[in-house]
């Protein structure tokens, strides 16, 4: 039997360039989890429901279960590690801890990507606006309303140009 094909992937993750071969139907969560050792954005549903394996691809947050490695060649990756050692999140990590809005942890990278998202892309948001982008991402051990409120609270920090 002859092994699949393989392609090369060029691709910025977290800033450091990267070349490897890949299988054509390998998902990025896979590529960056068992390839690149980065293993804070988890696999949940495997369906692009949970939002688990949120990382953001060229700007923009993506479901890393629905995205193929061979996608991203020639792009940027950034993973929750990535945000996490910039300390563009120190603020919202913060936030996270006071609020208690982390439990056993496990959607909480994907949590944070995507709250990340909002603070760039809608830095006014509501309370109601915050509860809908979020509502693309699922926990099931803190409920949503410390994951709001810490969101919430950063927001207003922001608009106030106060660092936490």
């Amino acid at each position: 039997m002859t092994s699949p094909q393989t392609h090369t992937v060029n691709v910025t993750v977290n800033g450091q360039n990267q070349r490897c071969e890949v299988q054509p139907r390998t998902h990025l969560i896979d590529f960056l989890r068992e390839e690149l050792g980065l293993k804070g954005s988890h696999l949940g549903c495997e369906h692009g429901v949970c939002g688990a394996c949120t990382v953001r691809v060229n700007g923009q947050i993506v479901r890393g279960c629905l995205t193929l490695a061979v996608q991203t060649d020639g792009g940027q990756v950034d993973t929750i590690e990535g945000l996490s050692e910039t300390g563009e999140i120190k603020d919202l990590q913060a936030a996270f801890i006071r609020h208690n809005a982390l439990q056993c942890g496990f959607c909480t990278s994907g949590m944070l990507m995507a709250a990340s998202e909002l603070l760039t892309q809608q830095p006014d948001a509501s309370r109601e606006q915050v509860r809908e982008w979020m509502s693309g991402n699922y926990c099931r051990c803190t409920g949503y309303q410390a994951i709001v409120d810490a969101v919430c609270e950063v927001l207003a920090t922001r608009r106030q140009g106060v660092s936490a």
